[in-house]
């Protein structure tokens, strides 16, 4: 079968996954308290403000070789801490614009990788099950498993991750009920 007979549920399953989505972080508060405040955040902010620290991603302390890393200097640093990963965001309004249209393109990204494997390995007029089964994983595998990486080496928090494994499981459902449904018969 061909990819391109897929391009109707590849994009309605995106838009639908979005929906669900919006849904989950809008009206639901699974979410709401997965980044709790700085103890004295107005102290945090005001020594971390002067610093002027450009949009990205740090690490505190932070060595430049394994050899460093080894060092008494180092060592100390991190028994006195604090040890820290952070993002640090441009100031300003926080648009959610562009985060969106990333968002769905990235919806569209796993859908059409979950069509890929599910048109390689069913054929058309395939059950509604057996297309459901294949998408769901595959699509599963693209919204959920890679956020593992992140409580693994970095230490997020895992009730984070978990909850973020059991969203992407609806969006897996959400894509494999539409292929399922629109599946050439």
């Amino acid at each position: 079968m061909a990819l391109s007979d897929l391009w109707i549920p590849i994009v309605l399953s995106a838009v639908l996954v979005f929906v669900a989505s919006a849904i989950i972080h809008m009206a639901l508060p699974w979410h709401r308290d997965e980044y709790p405040a700085l103890p004295d955040e107005p102290r945090a902010r005001a020594a971390l403000g002067p610093l002027a620290i450009p949009p990205g991603d740090y690490m505190i302390p932070r060595c430049s070789s394994p050899k460093e890393m080894k060092s008494p200097e180092f060592q100390e640093k991190i028994r006195q801490g604090p040890i820290a990963i952070m993002t640090v965001l441009p100031n300003g309004q926080w648009g959610m614009g562009k985060q969106l249209g990333q968002w769905f393109v990235y919806c569209v990204i796993v859908n059409l990788l979950a069509a890929y494997i599910a048109a390689r390995t069913l054929p058309a007029k395939a059950p509604y099950m057996a297309v459901f089964q294949i998408v769901a994983v595959t699509a599963f595998m693209g919204y959920s498993l890679g956020l593992w990486q992140m409580s693994i080496w970095w230490r997020r928090a895992w009730s984070t991750t978990l909850k973020a494994t059991v969203d992407g499981a609806v969006y897996a459902m959400v894509a494999a009920g539409t292929f399922g449904w629109l599946w050439p018969r």
